[in-house]
C-alpha cells in the first residue's frame, strides 16, 4: 500500500514523522492519518513527500 511505501522510505532515510511532515511542508497529523491509512493523500500531497524523502535520501547520503 501507499502507507507502508511512505513508512518504508521514511524509515530508510532515518526521519520521524514530525521531520517528514515538516520538510513535506505538510501537518504532522496528515501524514499520521495517510500512514495509518485513514487518508489518502492528494497528487500534490505525494509530490511533497517524495520530494521530502529524495531531499533526505540525498543528504544522508552526501554526509557518508
Amino acid at each position: 500500500s501507499l502507507a507502508r511505501k511512505i513508512i518504508s522510505a521514511r524509515h530508510r532515510a532515518g526521519m520521524s514523522q514530525a521531520a517528514l511532515a515538516r520538510l513535506a511542508g505538510i501537518r504532522p497529523e496528515t501524514l499520521n492519518r495517510i500512514e495509518k491509512g485513514k487518508s489518502s493523500p492528494d497528487t500534490s500531497t505525494i509530490l511533497k513527500l517524495d520530494r521530502a524523502l529524495s531531499s533526505a535520501r540525498t543528504s544522508s547520503h552526501s554526509k557518508a
